[in-house]
């Protein structure tokens, strides 16, 4: 599995400065941000601006495997398509195979009623991509009114069709205690996800709250079940780290940190080799 920090560990830099950073520290991909996408989205043609980041990244030997789509999102909105065509067309010009997309909104609709125009918007996402290898990763998110189990977002999947559609495993949202009958190991959800998991978002937490902390720090995370897991299941894509709350202190610390992020993704990647056999790269 090629490895990565998401990009907004250097949130403050232009994507061509954050390239730069990752490539010194020893990455060779990222996920693109939202952060970073509203950044080249404001730049102007999508395609266009994509095309030229995507080529100056090349030149470094940097690549874009995973990118998130609009964080605040409602796909249950009337505008929800047009809003993120612009993210496709960006996402597809940068080389993203992966765009990790929240099933959220219309918490003020019926359960049937949400479940319907989540459908409609994501049939329509993923008509306007067809025929690229682009796909959009529903991500497990927290709360009532969304997708958290691997069920659910199946459930969706299921509905729509698995043309140019995915999941997405945040690691951290689902370590939370749910207490509404839906808490989910971590094997379960990836088993259940099975092919269809194409994106990953690493992160630690106690518990008690989405922390966004590296692995093997004050969070609780089985980290041998997850990498056994995604050794079982295959996994091939990017293991890509998202964690905000260890980017909190100045760029210099952050460097040097990044060594630390580079150690411990070779580190679980090697569990999941050790304990499931080697994983094919594509």
């Amino acid at each position: 599995m090629q490895v990565s920090v998401w990009s907004s560990y250097f949130i403050e830099l232009s994507p061509e400065d954050m390239v730069r950073e990752f490539s010194a520290g020893g990455f060779s991909a990222t996920e693109f941000s939202d952060e970073h996408g509203l950044v080249m989205l404001a730049r102007g043609n999508p395609e266009k601006e994509g095309e030229k980041l995507r080529a100056f990244a090349a030149e470094q030997g940097f690549s874009f495997p995973q990118g998130h789509m609009l964080l605040r999102a409602d796909i249950c909105s009337d505008g929800a398509v047009e809003i993120l065509k612009p993210w496709c067309d960006l996402f597809l010009a940068l080389g993203v195979r992966s765009g990790v997309l929240h099933a959220a909104g219309g918490a003020e609709l019926s359960p049937e009623a949400r479940f319907e125009k989540r459908a409609n918007t994501l049939t329509k996402l993923t008509e306007y991509v067809r025929g690229s290898d682009f796909t959009i990763c529903l991500e497990n998110l927290r709360g009532a009114t969304v997708p958290v189990t691997a069920d659910e977002l199946n459930a969706l999947i299921n509905t729509v069709g698995d043309a140019n559609l995915g999941i997405c495993l945040d690691t951290g949202h689902l370590n939370i205690p749910k207490g509404d009958g839906r808490d989910e190991s971590q094997r379960s959800f990836i088993a259940k996800a099975g092919k269809r998991l194409k994106a990953l978002h690493i992160a630690d937490n106690d518990g008690s709250s989405d922390q966004h902390l590296m692995p093997y720090g004050r969070g609780r995370i089985d980290w041998r079940e997850v990498m056994t897991a995604l050794g079982e299941n295959g996994y091939d894509r990017l293991f890509n780290m998202e964690i905000p709350g260890e980017n909190r202190c100045p760029l210099e610390v952050r460097r040097e940190k990044l060594k630390y992020c580079r150690a411990v993704c070779d580190y679980l990647t090697g569990l999941a080799v050790t304990n499931a056999g080697v994983i094919s790269p594509r």
